[in-house]
């Protein structure tokens, strides 16, 4: 279902809540499964994050604020790579990339996904080594292409016969072998939002399979002979928390690569599977672990393998948001606090949509607590509201907070590691918030705010 052109649950007056949303025994709990591993409440009441007190944080660094937990992050690359054993994973460049992302992912062994000519830089101005890199994107242009063939990237998901040419073209010009996956709209939609749901065939992703155009761009990268194919890729969606789809994907793209043996006589040596792996934004979500991942999405292709007497390929998982999302969370100071009788609170944060547009966008839910303290007075059901000049900036629809929550109070916003400082924006020009990152006591920022001055420079009059 789409939201309101006017905003996320715009003219829904006199909501009591989704029916999943129950009255908390206690409004000072936090739920675990949404918040980073090294997150408590300190004797003082208020939330630590790796040793550090979030009131501190909120003094040094300003609100609003993206606090990103190192550990929690490196814990969750560790639990993927681990559980995958020979696989190889690909961290999501577009949930959130920055240098010091970058530096972590070297360290840990992953590897990362780009999809545009700026995440590239980002990556390899991190050290990410290029082999280690892959380029997705339905739209990429020459100057991008061109600089990823020129730095090694390790392999370049292709997305259409236009970009075949393209390629191709570079590849003869510069004389080199470009490293390519083909993207296979493999026709399994995930139980996912509209938007974020990429394998079925009426979307601007990949080569449709069932209308035989998958099979025809192999046949072409084979033809022209200057693009190492290595193999195909799929992605049926985002925020999925089981792998049944990923079972029928594994089939059909395990019976395109049969039928490239049967008919050219080698056997791709690479798979990726894609992944989009879902989190916990609320106690309705029940993601699965890492383990049980691997084990599922390991043995469907290996069954599929020996079913079709294939050779097992290298198989690559693209997590996605499932690595980064649950390490961040967002720190807002609470503005003004409006009870608008008969119908809800209204608690006003000095950010809004701009540093989290996907409420608004993809109707998503959040879960909130107050965070610079606890308290003794019962839960309220609560509306977590923007500044800016929109009915539809919310950030969190419906949750309980205490019925003493008031202008100066800080408010924390799990779960918004992915998507968040990616797809910020300077609506009613306000300037970006900063990503602190905390680590063993100590806080220091990775991304820093951005200023006014910063507008300013973009505008030349």
């Amino acid at each position: 279902m789409r939201a309101h052109e006017a905003g996320a649950l715009h003219g829904d007056l006199g909501s009591t809540g989704p029916s999943w949303l129950r009255t908390p025994d206690d409004v000072n709990a936090l739920v675990p499964q949404l918040w980073p591993k090294t997150v408590k409440r300190g004797a003082t009441g208020a939330i630590e994050v790796g040793s550090v007190n979030i009131r501190k944080i909120a003094e040094e660094h300003g609100t609003p604020a993206y606090v990103f937990d190192e550990a929690d992050f490196r814990s969750r690359c560790r639990a993927f790579k681990e559980a995958f054993g020979g696989a190889e994973v690909f961290y999501a460049g577009k949930a959130f990339i920055a240098t010091h992302i970058v530096r972590i992912l070297v360290e840990e062994g992953l590897s990362l996904d780009v999809c545009t000519g700026g995440e590239l830089a980002v990556a390899l101005r991190g050290g990410m080594p290029p082999e280690r890199i892959g380029l997705h994107g339905n739209n990429k242009s020459v100057a991008e292409l061109t600089r990823a063939v020129e730095a090694g990237v390790g392999r370049i998901i292709v997305d259409s016969f236009d970009e075949i040419d393209r390629l191709s073209a570079i590849a003869r010009r510069t004389a080199t072998r470009p490293k390519v996956m083909v993207r296979v709209t493999v026709g399994v939609e995930a139980h996912t939002h509209e938007y974020i749901a990429t394998a079925h065939e009426d979307q601007k992703f990949g080569f449709s399979l069932s209308g035989g155009a998958a099979a025809e761009a192999v046949d072409r990268i084979l033809a022209e002979d200057v693009l190492d194919l290595r193999g195909l890729h799929s992605h049926i969606g985002s925020q999925i928390f089981d792998t049944s789809g990923f079972e029928v994907s594994a089939r059909r793209l395990l019976s395109l690569q049969a039928a490239v043996h049967d008919k050219h006589g080698i056997e791709l040596p690479e798979l990726d599977l894609g992944g989009g792996f879902g989190i916990a934004y609320t106690t309705q979500d029940t993601p699965a672990e890492p383990a049980d991942l691997a084990t599922n999405l390991m043995r469907i292709v290996k069954q599929e393998c020996a079913a079709l007497q294939l050779s097992v390929p290298h198989l690559s998982i693209e997590p996605g948001r499932a690595i980064v999302g649950p390490a961040m969370f967002t720190l807002y100071e609470v503005g003004t606090v409006k009870d608008v009788d008969g119908i809800r609170t209204y608690v006003s944060v000095d950010g809004g949509m701009s540093d989290n547009i996907r409420t608004a966008l993809y109707d998503a839910a959040y879960s909130a607590t107050v965070a610079g303290r606890t308290s003794t007075e019962p839960p309220i059901l609560a509306r977590v509201v923007g500044k800016h000049c929109e009915a539809g900036d919310i950030i969190v629809k419906d949750e309980f907070l205490p019925a003493d929550v008031q202008a100066g109070d800080l408010l924390a916003v799990p779960g918004t590691g992915a998507y968040c400082r990616s797809m910020a924006s300077n609506y009613n020009h306000v300037p970006r918030p900063p990503v602190v990152a905390v680590v063993d006591g100590e806080s220091r920022v990775i991304v820093r705010r951005e200023t006014e001055d910063d507008l300013l420079k973009l505008d030349v009059g």
